[in-house]
C-alpha cells in the first residue's frame, strides 16, 4: 500500500488552518467530556456542567502543554536550545505522549484539589477516556504518514510519503488498535468487576507502557535520537516504568483492600 501525501490541513479559512491532528484532539476531549459525563451519572457522582466543564478543559490543556514539553525535553532538547522561537511552532508538530501524561496528570491534580472531588474515583473517570483519545490521536498520526514503522517485507507494508521508497511498518495502526481498541475493552471490562479505587488508571497506565513498549519494536525511532541503551528506543525507556509502576500499584490496591475486609 503506497499512502498519498495527505494534506496535514483539512480546511482553510483565510489565514486559518485546520488540521487533521488538531481535529483528532478535539474529537477525544469531546469524548472524554461525554464519557466523563455518563459515568459519573451512572456511577451517582455529583458533578455539575461547571465543574465537568473545569476537569475536561484543564486536563487537555496539561495534556498539551505537557506534550509540547515533553517533546522538547525528552527527544530534541539540543534542538530547541539553538532555535527557541521553534518551542511554540506547535503546528509544526512535536508532540510527546509521556509528557502529555504528566501534564495531565498536575492539571488533573489541580482542578480535583480546587473542586475537592475524589482524586481515585475521578483518575478512574479520566482513565476511562484515555484509550479514544489514544487511538484517535494514531489515527491523526497515519494520516500525516509520520512515526511510521521499521522497514518490512509484510504484505501490510505501507510506503509512506516521508519515509523513502521501501514498505514500512503501519506503527501507528497498531497503536491505534493496542492502546484504543484493546486497552478500552480492558479497562472497560475492569470497571465491571468493582475494582479499588484507583485500579482502572493505573491498569491504563500499565497497559499503555506495555503495549508502547512492544510496538516500540516496529517503530522507526527518531532520527536525532536512534537507539539507546541495549538497543532500546527513547519510547521504551519511557514506557517500562510506567508499566512496572502501574503494575506494583494494580497489585498494592487489591492487597490492601483483602486486608481491610480481612480485618472487619
Amino acid at each position: 500500500m503506497i499512502l498519498p501525501d495527505i494534506d496535514p490541513v483539512f480546511l482553510r479559512i483565510g489565514p486559518l488552518e485546520f488540521r487533521w491532528y488538531g481535529l483528532m484532539y478535539i474529537f477525544g476531549f469531546t469524548a472524554a467530556y461525554l464519557i466523563i459525563k455518563a459515568q459519573s451519572k451512572k456511577r451517582g457522582i455529583i458533578l455539575s456542567t461547571e465543574m465537568l466543564s473545569d476537569i475536561v478543559f484543564m486536563v487537555a490543556l496539561g495534556v498539551v502543554l505537557g506534550g509540547r514539553a515533553g517533546y522538547i525535553l525528552f527527544y530534541n532538547l539540543s534542538w530547541y536550545f539553538a532555535n527557541p522561537l521553534k518551542v511554540f511552532a506547535v503546528w509544526e508538530g512535536g508532540m510527546s505522549f509521556h509528557g502529555g501524561l504528566i501534564g495531565g496528570i498536575l492539571a488533573g491534580l489541580y482542578v480535583v484539589r480546587k473542586n475537592r472531588l475524589d482524586l481515585w474515583i475521578m483518575a478512574d473517570l479520566v482513565a476511562m477516556t484515555v484509550p479514544v483519545g489514544l487511538g484517535l490521536g494514531r489515527l491523526g498520526n497515519f494520516i500525516n504518514g509520520e512515526l511510521y514503522g521499521r522497514v518490512t517485507q509484510t504484505q501490510w507494508g505501507v510506503v509512506f510519503p516521508y519515509g523513502g521508497p521501501l514498505p514500512r511498518h503501519p506503527s501507528q495502526l497498531y497503536e491505534a488498535f493496542l492502546e484504543g481498541v484493546v486497552l478500552s475493552v480492558l479497562v472497560w471490562s475492569l470497571s465491571y468487576t468493582k475494582p479499588p479505587k484507583g485500579t482502572l488508571f493505573w491498569f491504563a497506565i500499565a497497559g499503555y507502557g506495555l503495549f508502547r513498549f512492544i510496538v516500540e519494536f516496529f517503530r522507526e525511532p527518531d532520527k536525532q535520537i536512534g537507539f539507546l541503551w541495549g538497543g532500546a528506543t527513547m519510547g521504551q525507556l519511557l514506557s517500562l516504568p510506567m508499566f512496572l509502576l502501574g503494575v506494583v500499584m494494580i497489585i498494592s490496591g487489591y492487597v490492601r483492600r483483602r486486608s481491610v475486609n480481612a480485618a472487619s
